[in-house]
């Protein structure tokens, strides 16, 4: 060998990995760090890919704790898949009931269990908690969560024994929730601390229509009120809120779900003004505003961008949290992926009627600093003439400036293919007018109108607009 070559390998040596499978660890085992997991494996078959949870469940859907609730569904449909499907299936190992209590960066270690874990890259989708009212009572018996496997069935098996049921929290979760505990014949009061229902994503005129749904199945809300305690000896009998008692035997917490934080911080990683983790668009934190090497994070603990106007949002939803796993896992394998801003387009269920949306609402609109225009229309999710269809609400936002679409919201049936339609027209950045221009729809009788009431929205808004130029 000669010297010079010998001089080359020296060099390259310290570069060289010390293994040549690469060691992918994921933290967390719900949308975002399965997703991840799977991603890993497809992009680099060859990897070691290890899953590590506190959970007794992995590869389940919160979103659908409602339906168990009100029994369309077993609890055991939540879970699709379980440890030893992805051992055989997939070649991945996923450990249990293992709290992670230290993260080493500098050593590239995680420790769980009483034992450590070596990584060449990291993935961090630990997801969040319910946030738990600072008030007296919250460890009484008979108050529930709505998160896990475990919480669905706790709540189902006690409604054999309740009769009064107060929901905390008036967003998505905590109206599919009433109405769920509203089938099964029980007496049901929503407290919520702000001045209307979905608050923040819906505006308040769709949001009132929602509620007034809710109101004629004979579920009542206190509005603008915060929870001042929960009340009982061993278990729960009463809540307390705006100095009013509210008998109850039943307390669900549906008071939306903060970033758990307990990993970042232990990695050093820089927290965002929303608390959550900043991430660039290929799902790296940073610490100390520099990018952090060999780490992704993806799901709840994630502060996005928006698509509206790049600033800082929030989307917890699984559709994010499975867009954000897939580029987090093909990256810790290697890949060079990056991802959008977000429109955080969505949709719920309650009853027979369906509600969502895509970009921002008016109030978050306000927050941001942005005037907005607003146009809508009332139609027919089918032609008139034939028969089954429902009513069809659209109401479309636009900055009063731009004249770009930066929101949509809508009630009726068969919404979600138009949800989606619209989140990719306000993520392009088009103007009402250019929609107006450009746009299309399918049209077959059972379906749709002929002239989509997303068009009639748009040009009452158009109209709008074209009179505020004057």
């Amino acid at each position: 060998m000669s010297g010079r070559l010998r001089e080359r390998l020296i060099c390259l040596a310290p570069i060289l990995p010390a293994h040549m499978t690469k060691r992918i660890v994921i933290i967390g085992s719900g949308a975002a760090g399965m997703t991840a997991a799977s991603e890993a494996k497809r992009f680099d078959p060859s990897a070691e890919v290890t899953v590590i949870t506190d959970d007794e469940h992995i590869a389940y859907s919160p979103c659908a704790i409602p339906w168990v609730i009100e029994g369309k569904m077993d609890r055991d449909r939540m879970v699709m898949h379980d440890p030893s499907f992805y051992a055989k299936e997939r070649n991945i190992t996923v450990i249990t009931r293992k709290k992670v209590t230290a993260a080493d960066h500098v050593r590239k270690t995680v420790t769980a269990g009483g034992m450590e874990y070596h990584y060449d890259a990291l993935v961090v989708a630990a997801g969040g908690y319910v946030f738990v009212p600072p008030v007296p009572g919250t460890d009484l018996k008979n108050l529930f969560r709505v998160r896990t496997v475990n919480d669905a069935a706790a709540i189902y098996d006690a409604l054999g024994k309740t009769k009064k049921a107060v929901v905390i929290g008036a967003g998505i979760i905590g109206l599919e929730t009433a109405y769920a505990l509203r089938k099964h014949g029980k007496d049901v009061t929503v407290v919520e601390m702000l001045g209307q229902v979905i608050p923040r994503i819906a505006d308040e005129d769709i949001a009132g229509h929602v509620q007034r749904y809710l109101e004629g199945l004979g579920v009542k809300f206190v509005l603008r009120t915060p929870l001042g305690s929960v009340d009982g000896e061993d278990k729960v009998t009463s809540i307390t809120a705006g100095g009013k008692r509210y008998v109850c035997d039943m307390v669900i917490l549906a008071t939306g779900v903060r970033a758990n934080l307990e990993i970042p911080k232990m990695l050093g990683l820089d927290i965002g003004e929303l608390g959550a983790v900043v991430v660039s668009p290929a799902m790296r934190p940073y610490r100390k505003g520099a990018l952090a090497d060999d780490i992704y994070l993806a799901g709840d603990i994630v502060q996005c961008s928006s698509a509206v106007n790049g600033r800082p949002t929030m989307s917890q939803l699984g559709s994010t949290a499975v867009r954000q796993g897939t580029i987090a896992g093909r990256n810790a394998a290697g890949a060079q992926q990056t991802i959008g801003p977000t429109v955080s387009p969505w949709i719920s269920v309650i009853g027979d009627m369906e509600v969502g949306g895509a970009g921002i609402s008016e109030g978050l609109a306000e927050w941001y600093g942005i005037k907005t225009v607003s146009g809508s229309s009332e139609g027919h999710t089918c032609a008139r003439y034939y028969p089954g269809g429902n009513e069809l609400r659209v109401k479309m936002l636009a900055n009063a400036s731009t004249q770009a679409m930066i929101g949509v919201q809508m009630i009726g049936s068969g919404i979600n293919g138009r949800i989606n339609w619209m989140a990719s027209v306000i993520s392009s950045g088009t103007t009402v007018g250019g929609f107006l221009h450009d746009g299309e729809n399918a049209y077959c009788p059972p379906t749709s109108m002929v002239r989509d009431p997303v068009f009639n929205a748009a040009d009452n808004l158009y109209e709008k607009l074209k009179k505020q130029a004057f």
